[in-house]
This record gives structure tokens, sequence and C-alpha cells, in this order.
């Protein structure tokens, strides 16, 4: 057999076990003779869809940081005018805050001024709303504290009056000296909130989800229709029962709702129920995803009717609390009482339970609801959003 023939090789070390490759002796050959040898195989060179990657990346994060920057810088300059809106004698009555918002307690007056009513408009007002915010950020934990407008207190230097006739004669200045003495409770910060273009923080942010608890048909007040006539045959303002989402002026109308025809029962608590609803579906969209991508156009707009002493970076501590509080640590309170006729004038005189009511705020008992046989009136605290 002729050696070309030869079915294996061989080597000084012997013959190599196996059958032989086809290409084997070519591939051998063809090194040999170093014709067509091209050397080494180049290094694979790194793929580019990694490096297209990490500096898209790298791009998202600064284009977020520079967002967040517009945004913030939107804000700031709103609250700024803000800050120029309020009283400087109401800034002088408050106390002032210990440490930062993020770890220490906090007591926020929120007062809804009625200013912008059709029917009263120009005119200082009565005080439509009156809700006390306290946060506690080392329990997570946050209360709403309701106050009857129609609550009979003494007001500083005017005797026994509704509580809302405090904002009527001395603005948010003696409002706040008028809730703490009420309440006990100093007061860090106060927010003014003008109904007249409440509306219009609404509609920036593109309008809020409220979910009403029961159907409302509501007394008749600022009347839609454009003729007397009509106003006339127009029976109320109408909800369903459900989540709803409401504009800037459905959502103003069912804060101010103080009658619902289809259950008399309801009271102004159930008003200021509604009326915490309304501002923390507020506080739930503002620190929402969707208004961060509009917090560079809209940032100015959210406190147009605000006038207050927090600062910007303050209320973004405050929506940080807000967002780490857990939905059991939110509580809806409020101080109650039963009616009176006093001199031709309705009343709520308050109950011994206020001051239990106050101490639940403040986490110093167990949140308990309004007791069994209190009626429309009685206080108490509930758990949840």
């Amino acid at each position: 057999m002729a050696s070309k023939d030869k079915p294996y090789r061989v080597y000084k070390g012997g013959r190599a076990k196996g059958p032989i490759r086809p290409g084997s002796l070519k591939e051998e050959s063809a090194g040999r003779d170093g014709d067509a040898y091209k050397g080494p195989k180049p290094a694979r060179k790194p793929r580019r869809w990694k490096r297209w990657a990490l500096w898209s990346f790298v791009g998202l994060i600064l284009l977020v940081l520079v967002w967040t920057v517009l945004g913030y810088l939107a804000f700031r300059s709103g609250i700024k005018d803000a800050n120029k809106r309020l009283d400087p004698l109401a800034e002088r009555a408050l106390t002032p805050q210990q440490g930062l918002m993020l770890s220490n307690p906090s007591n926020i007056l929120v007062l809804g001024a009625d200013v912008g009513s059709k029917s009263r408009r120009g005119v200082q007002g009565r005080s439509d709303s009156i809700v006390l915010i306290r946060t506690d950020p080392d329990h997570h934990k946050i209360a709403l504290l309701s106050i009857p407008r129609d609550l009979r207190v003494d007001i500083p230097r005017h005797g026994e009056e509704k509580i809302n006739a405090a904002y009527a004669f001395g603005g948010p200045t003696l409002a706040i000296q008028t809730v703490e003495r009420v309440t006990g409770l100093q007061i860090n910060h106060v927010v003014v909130v003008d109904f007249g273009t409440f509306d219009k923080v609404v509609d920036a942010l593109g309008g809020i989800t409220v979910n009403v608890p029961h159907p409302i048909l509501s007394n008749k007040f600022e009347c839609p229709r454009a003729t007397q006539a009509a106003c006339a045959r127009w029976r109320g303002w109408r909800f369903h029962k459900g989540e709803q989402t409401m504009n800037g002026h459905r959502a103003l109308i069912y804060s101010r709702i103080r009658e619902n025809q289809l259950n008399p029962s309801e009271s102004d608590f159930t008003r200021g129920e509604r009326q915490q609803a309304v501002i923390q579906a507020i506080a739930d969209k503002v620190t929402s995803f969707g208004m961060f991508l509009k917090a560079p156009f809209t940032g100015d707009d959210l406190v147009r009717p605000l006038a207050t002493d927090l600062s910007a970076a303050q209320i973004v501590q405050l929506a940080w609390v807000k967002r780490r509080t857990p939905s059991s640590g939110w509580l809806r309170c409020r101080l109650g009482g039963t009616i009176a006729d006093i001199g031709g004038v309705s009343y709520v005189i308050g109950s011994e339970e206020n001051v239990s009511v106050i101490a639940m705020v403040t986490g110093k008992t167990a949140p308990q609801p309004p007791t069994p046989g209190s009626g429309l009136f009685g206080p108490g605290c509930l758990v949840g959003k």
C-alpha cells in the first residue's frame, strides 16, 4: 500500500489513534507550505450594543436629573409667590418648626377661604373649611382633623362666636390663635386656599379621582343654568356613588356641599369628610409619576391659589412623608358636639370627648370612632384613607 493511501499518520511517538478527518492532511500540508496560512485569528471586537446601552442609560439619568431640577425650579418660583401672599402677622403667629419635617412632627393648619363664592366675591368672608393636618414621620402616621365651622368657641378679643368667624375678624393670624386655643396644639405652618381659584389647581393636575361613598343630590347653590327660570327647575348638583374623575369646578362643588337631599342625616361633618377626601386626592395626584413629567410646565400653577409659610423644600419633605405613610397610618378625625340654638343662631357646642380626639390625633391614645348614640355630630377618628 502506498504511503499516501495509509489511513493513519506516522509520528515519532507512534501512530495517532482514531480515524483521520478528510481535511486534516490538507490543512497540515498548507501549514507546511506557508502559502495559505493567514496567521492567528484577530481578536473579537466588543459588541457595540453594550456600549450603546451604557450611554443610553447615562443619558436617561441625566435627563431625569435635568427634568427634576426644572420642575423644582418652577415649583419653587410659585412657592415664593405664595409666601409673599401670606400676611406677615400670620407667619409670626406660628410656632417655629423643630428640625426637619422628614423626622419631626408638624401641625399644619389648612384654611379654605370662601372669598371665591359668587355671593361673597371681593369680601374676606369666613373660612369655609378648617382642617388641621398632623404628620408624625417616626411612626409613619398622618392625621386629618376636621373642625366644624359652626363650632362655638372663644375667639380672642371677640368672645363666643362660630370658629369660622375668626378668619373674618382677623384673617389667618386670628384663625391660628383660635385653633391653638381650641385644640391645645401649636401650629407650625399654615396654608390658606382661595376657593375662588382652587379649581385651577385641580385642572392643572388634570383632574383628581375621588371615591364618592354615597349618591348625592345637593341643595341648590351656585346654579349652573343661564336663567332664573332654569335655576328654579334645577334640582341641585348630582354625584353618583363610586370612583369618579372630577375637574376643578366639580371637585370644588363636591367639597362645598352641605346638604344631601338623598340623605338628610348628613351634616356639616360629612362635608368635612368630603373635604378630607379632596385633599387626599390632590396629594395623591401631586406626588404621582404623571405630575413629575408635567412639573416643569405646571409647578407654578399648582400653588397659585395658596398663601403659605411653607418653603418648596418643606413641601417636598411633606410629600415624601406622605408617600412613606401606609393606608393604615392615616387617621380621619373630627371634633364634634351637639346642636344648640343661641339667639336665633345655630351652633355646635363642643363635646368633652373632643379632648380625647386631640389625644388620638397626637398618638397618645388609640383612635376610636364616634361612640354609638353620639348623634350626627359625634367626635372621633377613623383609620385608613
